[in-house]
């Protein structure tokens, strides 16, 4: 890695010793500076741009130029006219300075080809000067522009804010996730990327809301890409060691100003997940929730199964099966219809070994081997309207819907428990609407009326066989008890019998409308009000039974009667009915003074929350909150700003938590939830920087906040005694749980060379209770990600990097009865340094590779280290060939497993999990 770092300064250094600096300032006719006009330098015997670069908030720029050379220097700025002066380089630095002129007619005329251009709120990028062949994909394009990154997720973030939505000529792409865009459009179609900063999808309303969080990308397609499909299709075949491997991925794409058509497939066994179950099930559609802006945050949690998700570094097999069909209509200028159908099967087998320590007692630990198989079928669906009778009035109107059929085995080895099998299955479905009416009445007077319906049926299954030798139920020595025995008295359940079999049935139906109407009155240029009056109707009903199956022959079953600490009356079934209500009403002012935007306001809530359990158990609990809220802006200069803001909220949980019979979560987890449960308060304080220099090409990124919950909604555990099996409920704690974050990115090129430091730090102080005491859980995770690399165009380009993480967690357990303390602590760290490298030969060859190291500690002793390789030869005759022959292999090293150690408020673990093996293919592509 030092040669390579060597090999990186030296070709810099020659390649600095062969320029000079053009330097300069850009004014106004009066004087004035013109910050972010664009400057570039053409070369008159190329034709082609040399240099560019912007002016900052003071009208300086820089041009780095060859020596004794004749260039076109032309500076545009929004209203002004364009400057084209020629201009002779000497051996020297030189200063030139220019004066622009207004233009009448406000227009901007800027060379096609410049790499980034300035219009406002928008960045524009040509795709073009950022790629130098060995792109495939939209991704493979946005990893190599400044200040764009892709997360982990698989996801677009634009200095640290993820990106909401990707548009191909203004038409939305699959709106509400944008992995389907970067792992699909392909590279060689895109001309322009556009970074819409302050992104706001209703015209009327972006003079009066803050939009600083908000970003989307709009994609420009290159010309003969209209009016006809394009795309690929990639055909793939291979061995592994345990069987045969295919690959198909129709990617075709149809783009006119008035209809658009995309059709996605994908059809492999080789690990490759465009969307997992996770991203399906998160999937908006561009649904964003109104009720947290307005100070109530009511969480409809999710009932399913533990599904887990599956890429290719934490599963052993992996078949997925993709469909999906994005639409666009426009049969006027009025009128915009679009929406997707998708469907997406998963089936994929994972196997882990986990070394568990718990929290509350020293002594108590397991190890767990666990093979796991789990199959989703998940299909979704949006459709949209807008509907613009004039720039005064729009309606919107959206319904996605999601439907499922999913099933997961297990198959466990315990030190404590022995053998376990675990099936669960479930078909949840839900659907979400959305109607919207946007009312200019004048210039001074704007009303929005915001309405969203939810409707959602869960109906999760779990069964699960423990062994159990009935002989030595009774055995004095706990010892030699089965490790289930005493859970299974608890529990109270017939332990005469070779199996412990446990059934869960539940069935969870929610309904939930969230409305709102807000009144914006413009006072003036500077200032407006927004009133806002809305309601939240929520209702739920849970119902479920846990029993026993004796004989599975005949379908005998026991209904248990439990016996469990700190639980009246428990019962083993469920008959509940929650009912919320949120009224609420507010007022914003928002006013700009100089660089500084204030917005402060307050929402007045009245709430009823009711739960009925039994047909006669009640209760009601009324109150009003009075919750306030302020935003500040600072904008120092138009690409540089820092936002203040801090809100109250109201947290509320769902039926879930409250429903009080026993519920099976797993073998080892029971639950009694709480009807007594209140909500929970909680402050949130932000503060963001945020800069973008095209000046120094610098982009800073800077994040932190605060979060203070009280009455915070908690776990009580008590672990059975001589057992790993633990009964929960919940409970109101009565101390403050704590979250403090601190997020930072700085990314800077120098000429070819890129580079970028990032850094995340996070403090948490929250309270975790064990029947009679509690612990304290105090959290220290910091990480660091740094990188180098190269940007060339036409040269094989090398990227270092190296990340490390850290985590440091003490547990002070108290018990609340002897009112004594015991401590234990955790440190976890990992490294991972990693080089890639991509190169476009001879106009025909690509080459790319990526290794990686990982070494994991835990206190202070290494647990793992393992090394992942992954690589790709592609040939295609030349650029524009439609056929290309690709070999790739993954995890050439043959690594078996990966190890990771876990720091959590129950239990810490060292977790090894097993991988897909070596994969090589050998694929075709045909490009149309």
């Amino acid at each position: 890695m030092k040669k390579i770092a060597f090999i990186l300064i030296l070709l810099s250094s020659s390649y600095i010793s062969s320029q000079i600096k053009l330097t300069g300032v850009v004014k106004d006719t009066i004087g004035n500076p013109l910050e972010m006009a664009n400057v570039i330098a053409i070369d008159t015997i190329t034709k082609s741009i040399s240099s560019y670069g912007f002016t900052d908030a003071k009208g300086n720029f820089k041009l780095d130029l060859k020596k004794n050379t004749v260039y076109n220097i032309k500076i545009s700025y929004v209203g002004f006219k364009t400057v084209s002066e020629f201009f002779k380089t000497k051996n020297n630095d030189m200063i030139k300075n220019f004066n622009l002129l207004e233009d009448t007619l406000n227009e901007i005329k800027i060379v096609s080809k410049m790499p980034v251009t300035v219009k406002g709120d928008t960045i524009i990028y040509n795709a073009d000067s950022f790629t130098n062949g060995t792109e495939r994909k939209l991704e493979d394009v946005v990893k190599k522009i400044p200040g764009m990154e892709i997360n982990e997720a698989g996801e677009i973030e634009v200095d640290g804010k993820k990106v909401e939505k990707v548009m191909i000529d203004g038409k939305d792409f699959f709106d509400g996730d944008t992995k389907l865009a970067t792992k699909n459009i392909p590279s060689n179609a895109v001309d322009k990327i556009q970074v819409l900063r302050n992104y706001g999808d209703v015209n009327q309303l972006r003079g009066v809301q803050n939009n600083q969080d908000r970003v989307a990308l709009n994609i420009k397609l290159k010309e003969g890409k209209k009016n006809f499909w394009f795309g690929d299709v990639t055909a793939g075949a291979g061995k592994s060691p345990n069987e045969g491997l295919y690959l198909l991925q129709p990617k075709l794409f149809y783009y006119t100003p008035k209809y658009t058509l995309n059709v996605i497939g994908d059809l492999n066994n080789l690990g490759e997940v465009v969307l997992n179950r996770s991203d399906i099930r998160n999937f908006s559609g561009g649904f964003r929730s109104q009720s947290p802006s307005n100070g109530t945050n009511l969480s409809l949690a999710s009932a399913g199964i533990g599904f887990l998700n599956a890429n290719i570094r934490n599963a052993n097999r992996i078949e997925t099966k993709l469909t999906a069909l994005n639409f666009s209509y426009s049969p006027n200028k009025k009128l915009d219809l679009s929406g997707f159908l998708i469907f997406l099967s998963n089936s994929n087998g994972q196997q882990s070994n986990v070394n568990k320590n718990f929290i509350d007692n020293p002594n108590r630990n397991d190890f767990v081997q666990n093979i796991t198989d789990q199959t989703s079928n998940t299909g979704l669906f949006k459709f949209s309207s807008i509907y613009k009778k004039d720039f005064n009035n729009q309606m919107n109107y959206d319904v996605i819907g999601r439907f499922s059929n999913e099933f997961r085995t297990d198959d466990v080895n315990s030190r404590v428990l022995s053998d376990i099998t675990e099936t669960e299955r479930a078909t949840p479905f839900r659907i979400n609407q959305n109607l919207s009416y946007f009312y200019t009445a004048n210039e001074k007077n704007i009303f929005a009326l915001e309405m969203q319906h939810l409707y959602q049926d869960e109906d999760p299954f779990y069964v699960a066989s423990l062994e159990n030798n009935p002989n030595n139920n009774n055995d004095p020595n706990p010892d030699n008890r089965d490790g289930f025995d005493d859970a299974a008295n608890v529990l109270g359940l017939d332990r005469s019998l070779n199996f412990y079999t446990l059934e869960q049935d539940r069935r969870v139906k929610s309904n939930q409308l969230d409305a709102k109407l807000d009144y914006y009155h413009i006072l003036n240029q500077k200032s407006n009000l927004n009133f806002v009056a809305g309601t939240i109707l929520s209702r739920q009903n849970f119902d479920s039974k846990f029993f026993q199956i004796l004989d599975p022959a005949n379908g005998t079953t026991l209904n248990p009667n439990p016996n469990i600490q700190g639980i009246n009356d428990p019962q083993t079934t469920n008959d509940t009915e929650y009912t919320f209500a949120d009224l609420y009403g507010g007022v914003r002012y928002r006013v700009k003074s100089g660089i500084f935007t204030f917005t402060p306001g307050f929402t007045v809530h009245s709430y009823v929350a009711k739960n009925v359990q039994y047909q006669n158990e009640k209760f009601t609990d009324r109150f009003q909150k009075f919750l306030p809220e302020v935003n500040i802006i600072a904008q120092f200069k138009r690409s540089e700003s820092l936002t203040f803001s801090y809100r109250q909220q109201v947290n509320f949980t769902d039926v879930n938590q409250i429903a009080r019979g026993l519920v099976a979560n797993n073998y080892n987890s029971f639950f009694t939830g709480n009807n007594d449960l209140t909500n929970a308060h909680v402050h949130n304080l932000n503060l963001r920087y945020s800069s973008f220099n095209l000046f120094n090409y610098t982009n800073v990124f800077a994040r932190v906040s605060y979060t203070k919950t009280i009455d915070q909604i908690s776990a009580n555990l008590n672990f059975i005694p001589n057992s790993v099996v633990s009964t929960r409920s919940n409970l109101n704690s009565p101390f403050d749980n704590e979250r403090f974050n601190a997020f930072g990115r700085i990314g800077k090129t120098f000429k070819k060379i890129r580079t970028s430091l990032f850094s995340n730090f996070t403090y948490s102080n929250i309270y975790q209770f064990f029947g009679n005491s509690n612990t304290k859980v105090t959290t220290y995770n910091h990480s660091y990600r740094t990188s180098i690399g190269t940007n060339f165009n036409k040269a094989p380009n090398v990227s270092l990097r190296y990340n490390v993480s850290f985590t440091d967690q003490t547990n002070v357990n108290t018990n609340t009865i002897s009112n004594t303390n015991s401590t234990s602590k955790f440190n976890g760290v990992t490294h991972s340094p990693s080089i890639n490298f991509d190169a476009y030969i001879w106009n025909s060859l690509t080459v790319k590779t990526d290794f990686t190291y990982n070494e994991v500690r835990q206190n202070g002793t290494t647990q793992n280290s393992f090394k992942i390789w992954d690589a790709t030869l592609g040939y295609r005759k030349d650029r524009d060939a439609k056929w290309e022959y690709e070999i790739e292999a993954s995890n050439l090293l043959g690594t078996g497993s990966r190890t990771s150690v876990n720091a959590g408020t129950i239990f810490t673990s060292i977790n090894e999990t097993f991988i897909l093996p070596r994969l090589i293919s050998f694929r075709v592509r045909y490009q149309l």
